[in-house]
């Protein structure tokens, strides 16, 4: 007998309370929530033990498929930026073009343009040094630097690849990078300036209540630098050779057609990461070390992103496409029901990329029920699942805590700050995407 649709929805809601009281509150790891809820749904359904194992393997292995290579070379990248100085190069560039007067927005810009290869939370690590060192040479709030460093690495990190949210998203939806690269970059950018206004807004507002810090610049001794050419080059490039492909993918004969071969994902990670290597003579051992940090790092969220794709397998064999078509105005709801989904499940369980993964999960049976049928449709689909990931950084976020410790702010300014700041990013991006959609 097939399943009824409060039986579905209601075994769909215990999946998602199990993810978040498993992730959030025990803090179990994301792989054995989603695999365990992977179970909870189909069971729930009444599908055959046997049909949930067989989902859930194939749901593994192919988003492993499209997207192993990409997470491991992006953070591969992310990882020798880091490490090679680039990073430091980059920042130091920027600050010195706008120059000490406008000190909050040079960190912003900063975390954004660091943020594109590299995680959030590992960026603002490094970077934590100089935003501390400019903050005393201005006479800026360190708060209001903070802020603005972080909200810049958070915008390009909830909405681009590689990062493993919008890569995962992108990659379940047959989304193309380019496009999705391109748009997120553009959409990025207002998110990015209003967490920055309100940061200069709310961190000259409140009781400062930072301690002092001795926080350092990793390896900043040791490390000898590359040019500004040289540190920007595995960052552009990369980005360059994947929005080309997106652009001139159906133009381009003959032997121009490498570019399009160079402008798959997995090839232009993989120029960014022999650029990153090359030109100055980096000891065999450290570059060792480096890539052996970069896999398991990277390992760590691929069992999450395969996780996310065996729910999502699970999640369509139930047929819950159908079912909640016939009983919910998907159609009417657009962007919306992403968004929202979204945002209710960072808020609840903290993580930026187990909510865009469990949220893709949920919503691609969906794409036909919710009118996203075309590859714009669904590319502002992805952006609005990142919207919602923005929507809102506090206590249960890592990345909150980091950027707290590091920075010795109090909970009381973080959350006054920081975690509005969030909520305005999510509002002002989905505001955005609603926009794009009204010219498509």
């Amino acid at each position: 007998m097939a399943p009824s649709f409060l039986q579905v929805l209601l075994s769909l809601l215990a999946g998602i309370s199990l993810i978040v009281v498993l992730t959030a509150r025990l803090k179990v790891h994301p792989f054995f929530a989603l695999l365990l809820a992977s179970g909870v749904v189909g069971l729930g359904v009444q599908l055959p033990l046997p049909d949930i194992i067989t989902a859930a393997k194939d749901g593994f292995g192919n988003i492993l498929k499209s997207l192993g290579f990409i997470i491991v070379l992006g953070t591969a990248l992310g990882v020798i930026l880091e490490r090679n100085g680039s990073t430091q190069v980059m920042a130091n560039y920027i600050l010195k073009k706008i120059g000490d007067r406008y000190p909050a927005l040079a960190m912003s810009i900063i975390g954004f343009v660091v943020g594109l290869p590299i995680f959030c939370d590992s960026g603002f690590i490094v970077l934590s040094g100089l935003n501390v060192t400019l903050a005393k040479r201005t006479g800026t709030r360190v708060i209001v630097m903070a802020v603005s460093m972080a909200t810049g690495l958070y915008a390009v990190h909830c909405l681009i690849p590689p990062h493993p949210g919008a890569a995962a998203a992108a990659g379940m939806m047959d989304v193309p990078f380019g496009k999705l690269i391109i748009t997120g970059i553009l959409v990025g950018i207002p998110a990015m300036l209003v967490g920055y206004l309100y940061a200069g807004y709310a961190g000259n507002r409140v009781s400062e209540q930072v301690k002092e810090t001795t926080e350092e610049i990793k390896n900043s001794a040791t490390i000898t630098y590359p040019s500004v050419f040289r540190a920007f080059l595995p960052v552009l490039v990369p980005i360059i050779l994947i929005a080309g492909r997106s652009v001139f993918e159906n133009t381009l004969t003959g032997n121009w057609q490498i570019l399009t071969l160079l402008g798959d994902p997995v090839m232009a990670l993989s120029v960014g990461v022999l650029l990153a290597l090359s030109g100055r003579s980096i000891p065999g051992k450290a570059i060792n070390q480096w890539l052996q940090e970069a896999v398991e790092k990277a390992g760590g969220i691929l069992v999450i992103i395969g996780a996310g794709g065996a729910f999502g397998a699970v999640l369509a064999a139930t047929h819950i496409g159908q079912h909640l078509s016939e009983s919910l105005p998907l159609a009417t709801m657009g962007i919306f029901f992403p968004f929202l989904l979204t945002s209710f499940l960072k808020t609840a369980q903290g993580s930026s990329t187990v909510a865009i993964i469990t949220a893709a999960s949920i919503i691609q049976p969906l794409l036909h029920q919710l009118g996203f049928d075309t590859p714009d449709q669904r590319l502002y689909c992805v952006l609005a699942m990142g919207a919602g990931s923005m929507m809102i950084s506090h206590a249960n976020d890592a990345y909150f805590w980091v950027i707290a410790k590091f920075e010795k702010i109090d909970m009381s300014p973080m959350l006054k700050v920081y975690s509005v700041a969030t909520l305005l990013m999510g509002l002002t991006t989905i505001g955005v995407v609603y926009v794009l959609t009204l010219f498509r």
